[in-house]
């Protein structure tokens, strides 16, 4: 198939979140199946130099937004298999930051997908699906359906649109995009484009796409209900039959303690010696007491309260009582920056906090943590959960969306489990789930290692979810329509051991 992925952002090139990783790593994927898997991206200024230099100017052209004509550069390199546009425009893309707080952003992602549907014809290339991500992305199907479905080269080109995070959605006055896209007052009905009196760029990808995917099952559940559902639930269950929820995964080969040059000593599931070493370096570095026998508890992510962090902020107290430390690394609110930073100095040698996006020292705290804890109000997916896993690290996690699907309790009574969770968005049943981990990490090590070991066999590779794509790809093209399959709770990643 020829498959085209439209995206703000793919690793190794410009990352600010999970939408970064899942483009860059499913693109090589479904390009190692043998498809034809291309991606474009904004050219931001923030792209690194080394691949800078590699750009190959395509073509060049004029897009119509309104009144102005903007110019649009298309620029490529090859690799993994994939070939990577990037779409050249200084006046909006050439800025100090990936996203603004509002002001311009529905022109410049709205010449963004203005441009990336354009280009098509002047690259030579004809796209089976055109697969879209998140809000920046969500006019290219409303638009292919609106104004380019009558042209021939147009015609066939089928679209599924992937929410990464339905919170973001792209919220904007209807009389200024209008302006730029071109689009009647005709379309301007609830059942369109109009979503409580603006325009949203999700909703319109929502109504116009062939196909809806989160990023994993539960996450598909729970956005049909108001409580997730952020306003949009009435309209997702109206598509419920076109909804999929698909599992992301990680790259086993970035994240792999085996072979990770980033932490302080290589191990695996068969050899965890190396665990501690890593461990004892990442009290060094972050100038942590050196205890070998305190339980480190890591969070890597955004500091927000959709992270869970002001159950965290409630409880700080109760969860430093006990005898564990504290690592956390990540940016965001100020609320939390000042919350983390008194910890630190109220519980020196036992609290460390980073603010800043660090790749390497989470690999590091990865590795060196015994706990990891993710307490979100809501999430997706989540990749953090899964990488500590990968690394023997045990999460405590809230039974939501992804972490649903990924971590499964430890059962005393028949020995399931991969981790410890808790279900009630409270502080005191968060509390009480870090209170049982710490007993187990005291008192039941063997129970402990068979937690770390089923958690680095979990299979979390792309392979699994290229697959689920691929069939919900081919059935855009079947007479037939995909059938969903009934949800039955909980499906963990793990294998037996």
């Amino acid at each position: 198939m020829k498959i085209l992925f439209a995206a703000s952002e793919s690793v190794p090139f410009v990352k600010t979140g999970g939408l970064g990783d899942v483009v860059g790593a499913l693109a090589p994927v479904l390009a190692k199946e043998g498809h034809d898997v291309r991606v474009i991206i904004p050219e931001f200024n923030t792209i690194p130099q080394e691949y800078m230099q590699k750009l190959i100017h395509v073509c060049d052209f004029e897009v119509q937004l309104g009144w102005r004509r903007q110019y649009c550069g298309i620029e490529m390199l090859e690799k993994d298999g994939v070939k990577w546009y990037f779409m050249d425009n200084k006046y909006y893309f050439g800025r100090p930051y990936i996203y603004g707080m509002g002001g311009d952003e529905y022109e410049r992602f709205g010449f963004f997908c203005r441009g990336v549907l354009n280009m098509l014809p002047l690259i030579e290339f004809q796209p089976d699906v055109i697969h879209s991500h998140d809000w920046q992305s969500g006019m290219i199907p409303a638009l292919l359906k609106i104004q380019y479905a009558h042209l021939p080269f147009y015609a066939n080109i089928r679209t599924v649109f992937t929410i990464h995070n339905l919170q973001y959605q792209g919220i904007f006055g209807i009389r200024e995009v209008q302006d730029i896209l071109g689009l009647g007052d005709s379309l301007w009905t609830e059942d369109k484009l109009e979503c409580f009196g603006c325009a949203n760029f999700l909703k319109a990808a929502l109504v116009y796409t062939d196909l809806i995917t989160t990023v994993s099952p539960s996450y598909a559940e729970e956005i049909q209900t108001a409580y997730y559902g952020e306003r949009l639930d009435g309209l997702l269950r109206a598509r419920n039959k076109d909804l999929f929820g698909v599992l992301n995964g990680i790259d086993m080969n970035e994240y792999n303690p085996a072979t990770d040059t980033r932490i302080a000593q290589n191990y695996s599931y068969e050899h965890l010696e190396g665990k501690a070493a890593c461990k004892k370096a990442l009290q060094e570095e972050l100038g942590l007491d050196i205890k070998p026998d305190t339980p480190l508890i890591g969070m890597v992510g955004r500091l927000s309260n959709q992270k869970g962090l002001d159950l965290v902020d409630y409880v700080i107290a109760d969860i430093m009582r006990q005898d564990v430390q504290l690592v956390v690394l990540g940016m965001g609110e100020g609320r939390y920056f000042n919350l983390f930073s008194w910890a630190e100095s109220e519980y020196k040698g036992r609290v460390a906090a980073r603010f800043t996006m660090d790749h390497a020292l989470s690999h590091r705290i990865y590795a060196g943590a015994d706990l990891f804890l993710m307490p979100s109000q809501f999430e997706p997916c989540g990749l953090s959960q899964m990488i500590a896993m990968r690394y023997g690290t045990v999460p405590i996690v809230r039974e939501t969306g992804g972490l649903r699907d990924t971590v499964l309790s430890y059962n005393e009574f028949n020995g399931d489990g991969n981790g410890f969770t808790f279900f009630n968005y409270n502080a005191h049943d968060m509390l009480h789930t870090i209170e049982r981990a710490t007993e187990y990490y005291h008192n039941q090590r063997s129970i402990w290692k068979n937690l770390q070991e089923r958690g680095m066999h979990g299979d979390y590779s792309w392979d699994r979810s290229a697959k689920e794509y691929l069939k919900l790809y081919q059935s855009l093209f079947d007479a037939k329509a995909p059938e969903k399959e009934e949800t039955k709770g909980p499906n963990p990643v793990v294998v037996d051991i």
